[in-house]
């Protein structure tokens, strides 16, 4: 019984991978039976909006190497930010122009920040980019923070109708993170300045039961609804807030309370270095490989073999999928590290293969030869794949130690080998070890 709920569980997986790996809009033409066959594959779009905003459109993301695009160095002047806050600043500006770049619609751009003595740069890769000067304009904008309050006349007010105060984010001196004493609940908070505190009071007295926007570069960026004047230049911005979504306004917030002047240093327009054949014929190397691990595993292992190939290819379609629903930034050192993940995947199912193979040997019936094979090929299984995954930790560098790797192409080569190696551990696993106890044990 537990094993049939894992094939349906499998099965189920594989065609929703199926259904999410298609191509988008990929024209099929062909003749069955004297009538011409035609029709547009194309996988689904996914729109949520409740419990959770969940929007993917379900194509491959391209890189700078395969589709071309725009990269810039930014320098971030810090002269009027004092030393303490100038790793937070920087940050912020980071965050400042990651919402930029989002809100003119550029997919997955790549921003990273560097700093060397007292330089302090960011650079931005933006792929796909058809209009470089309008990105640029848009990314070398100083933050500007502005406080916004409805008219007087409210009678047909409505949000739309924001006008801004005199309260900017120069009379912000900082925001935080902070727990609120009686409910525990993350929640922000405020400190203005002398002046910026007087004038926040003045603000907060003539809304108090409306909502005072916060906005950054014209959009808002929080819109609570004052309960009563504020005095002090002190004031916490308190909901239903996570404690990820706290960080994230308050790092925001602080871009606008810290305002970095950024400068472009430089700026290079990066042309596709793989052109449409050249991605083809990299895809078609991939089927080749696939190909010719498939036929290795028949020749081999005969039955088995052509079973460890149907957990191959639902290892890709799975692979696949992952990338388009996460969505993984494909490079061509992630494409190289996709087609290597492809020969790493029947690793698992050789050890186990060969394990069973001396277990058929002493005589021992065929079910309980696959489950001792499973579970003493595990240890080998196990450690070699845990190396390997050190290798791409390393490679990938997460938490940005300086003395590693930074590069993005080098981090796009281990993440897809990262994610090749947890999902062929599941596919050799799980699905393989499925599909034997169904079809090879029973046959």
């Amino acid at each position: 019984m537990h094993n049939k709920r894992t094939l349906i569980f499998v099965i189920a997986l594989t065609v929703l991978s199926l259904v999410i790996a298609a191509p988008k809009n990929y024209p099929v033409n062909f003749k069955l039976m004297g009538r011409e066959i035609n029709f547009i594959l194309s996988s689904p779009e996914i729109h949520l909006n409740k419990p959770f905003q969940f929007d993917r459109t379900l194509n491959i993301k391209q890189g700078l190497d395969l589709q071309g695009g725009v990269e810039v160095t930014l320098r971030a002047d810090m002269a009027n930010i004092s030393e303490s806050d100038r790793k937070d600043a920087l940050e912020s500006a980071r965050e400042v122009i990651s919402r930029r770049v989002d809100l003119y619609g550029i997919a997955e751009p790549v921003i990273t920040t560097k700093i060397v003595n007292n330089d302090y740069r960011l650079s931005v890769a933006l792929a796909g980019v058809d209009d470089p000067a309008t990105a640029l304009e848009l990314i070398g904008q100083t933050a500007q923070l502005v406080f916004a309050e409805l008219p007087s006349s409210t009678d047909s007010a409505s949000y739309a109708d924001l006008i801004p105060t005199d309260l900017t984010g120069q009379d912000l001196t900082k925001s935080t993170v902070q727990f609120n004493s009686q409910t525990g609940k993350p929640e922000v908070g405020l400190q203005f300045t002398t002046e910026g505190g007087k004038k926040f009071a003045e603000i907060t007295q003539r809304n108090i039961g409306k909502p005072l926007a916060i906005m950054l570069d014209g959009f808002p960026l929080s819109t609570p609804i004052v309960q009563e004047t504020i005095t002090g230049g002190k004031a916490s911005i308190n909901g239903d807030f996570t404690l990820e979504e706290v960080k994230n306004l308050v790092l925001t917030l602080n871009a606008g309370a810290l305002p970095v002047p950024i400068s472009i240093l430089e700026q290079k327009n990066v042309a596709p270095t793989l052109g449409e054949e050249s991605v083809q014929a990299s895809l078609r190397a991939g089927l080749l490989g696939l190909g010719i691990v498939a036929l290795f595993m028949i020749l081999m292992y005969g039955y088995l073999g052509f079973i460890a190939v149907l957990g191959l290819i639902i290892y890709t379609l799975l692979t696949i999928a992952i990338y388009k629903l996460i969505p993984i930034t494909i490079t061509l050192p992630g494409l190289a590290g996709f087609i290597l993940s492809i020969g790493m995947a029947v690793d698992s199912n050789i050890l186990i293969f060969e394990r069973m193979k001396e277990e058929v040997r002493k005589k021992i019936d065929p079910r309980t030869a696959m489950e001792l094979s499973f579970g003493k090929a595990w240890d080998a299984i196990k450690d070699a794949n845990t190396a390997t995954l050190i290798t791409t930790f390393i490679l990938f560098n997460p938490l940005d130690w300086p003395f590693l790797n930074s590069s993005g192409m080098v981090r796009g080569f281990a993440l897809t080998l990262f994610l090749g190696i947890i999902i062929s551990l599941f596919t050799g696993i799980v699905v393989t070890r499925t599909l034997l106890r169904t079809f090879y044990v029973k046959k």
